[in-house]
């Protein structure tokens, strides 16, 4: 039985925090009292808020090729990749897989890609799992065998987000070839006449590659309902490009003005815990912290570090900022969940999935002490 009740519980709902209860039935929400309850699960006053949706990360490939030239095996990987975002308070996480990304990323291919997602596929069907996963393909367009990669994925059916990324120097999240050279060239080792020639190649293939495939992808996720997300937009003509080819989320907009753009012509944009934790961009660029004070973000994302995302919820909701918890909360379970949609969770509210996460505050980090998914506990 998947049947629960949490009461002494600071329940973060939509629009308010209030003490009381929560009762889930056969997985979902079946009540929300703001009273406690003769019986079940003391939760001492900790708060109790809806199961995190991450859209985006591609924390999995660490743990399968954690150092060059090494494979880990894929079922475990996945094992350990989801033991951590189920003790982070994730309870739907959207895997980022890459594709055509084998010239950045030293001997990563997209066999690799493939074989992480039949892991996936075979450790969801045999219960391995705790948290509920999809996939996310990040396509980058500026590769020729990019298009013909995503026909592998085109009809898996856990694919729900497909991202248009081009990493090319000198534009987007790289404008500054400075920053493109301190994280290429340090990440791949090497020597300033092998980084020209490696720019070089890159700019010659985004000129080839990048428009054909952002098209024919595109068009593909639309006949199939699969959602697209742009990725580091930086001007108003790259989020006109965006639109016109049916994204609905803009991931990591690199400018303040291509944010403004995205968010205003309805797109959900979202941006790095880990960037409005640590206070700005890695890479220069826009911090999460000027879109939340200007209100054009919608969505944050853990990207590279699981807990942020949890992290910055709470770091959001006690910043001095017009932006309680509720909408902090909004921004890592209801707003990621339905840009993508999925409305039957990401909010403490009837019918909803019973996807739920009991945290305690203390100090500047809050501690994940229980979660359930669908009522059962996982962490």
């Amino acid at each position: 039985m998947n049947d629960l009740t949490l009461t002494n519980a600071r329940l973060v709902l939509p629009e308010e925090v209030t003490s009381g209860t929560v009762h889930v039935a056969g997985g979902s929400i079946a009540a929300v009292d703001t009273s406690p309850a003769a019986s079940g699960e003391d939760m001492e006053g900790d708060y109790v808020i809806p199961g995190l949706v991450e859209l985006h990360t591609d924390h999995l490939e660490g743990h399968y090729a954690p150092r060059p030239g090494v494979r880990w095996n894929p079922i475990a990987a996945a094992q350990a990749h989801d033991a951590q975002v189920a003790a982070s308070g994730i309870t739907t996480v959207f895997d980022a897989l890459r594709l055509g990304t084998s010239t950045d990323s030293g001997d990563f291919s997209d066999e690799d890609t493939r074989r992480l997602a039949d892991a996936l596929d075979e450790s969801i069907t045999s219960g391995r799992l705790r948290a509920d996963h999809l996939l996310h393909v990040r396509c980058e367009v500026s590769a020729a065998e990019c298009y013909e990669s995503f026909q592998w994925f085109a009809d898996h059916h856990r694919l729900r987000l497909a991202s248009l990324m081009d990493h090319a120097p000198g534009q987007r999240q790289f404008a500054s070839l400075d920053a493109y050279a301190a994280y290429y060239q340090g990440k791949l080792k090497m020597s300033d006449e092998d980084f020209a020639r490696f720019c070089a190649a890159r700019l010659e293939a985004s000129a080839a590659n990048s428009d054909r495939n952002r098209e024919a992808i595109s068009a593909a996720c639309r006949e199939r309902g699969v959602v697209v997300a742009s990725h580091d937009d930086a001007t108003l003509a790259h989020v006109e490009e965006s639109i016109e080819q049916g994204a609905r989320v803009a991931e990591f907009p690199t400018t303040s003005a291509a944010a403004q753009a995205a968010h205003e012509a309805g797109l959900a944009v979202l941006m790095g815990a880990p960037n409005l934790i640590r206070g700005g961009s890695h890479s220069g660029n826009v911090s999460a912290g000027e879109l939340v004070e200007k209100r054009h973000l919608d969505i944050l994302s853990s990207d590279y570090i699981p807990f942020s995302l949890i992290q910055a919820a709470f770091h959001l909701g006690a910043m001095e900022n017009d932006v309680l918890l509720p909408e902090a909360v909004s921004y890592v379970s209801r707003n990621p969940a339905r840009a993508v949609g999925l409305d039957d969770r990401g909010e403490i509210a009837v019918g909803q999935r019973g996807d739920l996460v009991r945290v305690r505050v203390d100090g500047e980090v809050p501690i994940v002490r229980a979660v359930w998914r669908e009522g059962h506990r996982v962490v």
